[in-house]
């Protein structure tokens, strides 16, 4: 049983954010994480070492949970155009029923985070999927200084001048824990 992080990162914060999910995921007995990128449409060179998310890999997930930096107050184009490819996948449901949340990371205060979680909310809706926030139970959801929402954790890099906090990589952490064990519920 697994669960699939799929992100783009362009300063690396999106990226250390999927490592952190993941390490929360790996907590839940018999279930195990699966890293992913996109490709970065805006750029023919990267220097990313995870695998290219291929969409065999939504077919055999049992949870999802993609991340995106903000880019205007949405998604980047990047995790966009991947999730543009999917229509084949939305109309045999393979999403269909399994837990999912997202995640993100900006470079300003105000940069958009909750409206970016929501842009990538809308299309896991359309697959089918249950998705999952941050519940105030979360108690570092109510402590942070920085990043964290009840829509997905979150975190300010300010262009990768600032460290992911503490609290930020609890609710990283615990938010990876909480997909993966609903997902082991539900299946």
């Amino acid at each position: 049983m697994n669960v699939l992080i799929i992100y783009y990162s362009g300063n690396g914060s999106t990226k250390k954010m999927a490592r952190l999910i993941a390490r929360g995921v790996e907590m839940v007995e018999g279930v195990s994480s699966v890293i992913r990128t996109v490709i970065n449409i805006s750029s023919d060179n990267t220097t990313n070492t995870d695998a290219i998310v291929d969409k065999s890999d939504l077919d055999q997930c049992d949870g999802i949970i993609i991340g995106s930096p903000t880019h205007f107050g949405n998604m980047s184009g990047s995790m966009k155009a991947f999730i543009d490819t999917t229509t084949a996948e939305w109309f045999n449901g393979c999403l269909t029923g399994k837990p999912g949340g997202v995640f993100t990371s900006t470079s300003s205060m105000h940069g958009g985070q909750e409206s970016t979680l929501l842009s990538m909310m809308l299309p896991l809706l359309h697959h089918g999927v249950i998705i999952t926030g941050v519940p105030y139970s979360e108690k570092k959801l109510s402590t942070t200084k920085g990043g964290g929402t009840p829509y997905g954790p979150s975190h300010v890099s300010f262009e990768s001048d600032i460290e992911i906090t503490d609290d930020e990589k609890d609710i990283c952490i615990n938010f990876g824990k909480r997909i993966a064990t609903l997902a082991k519920k539900l299946n």
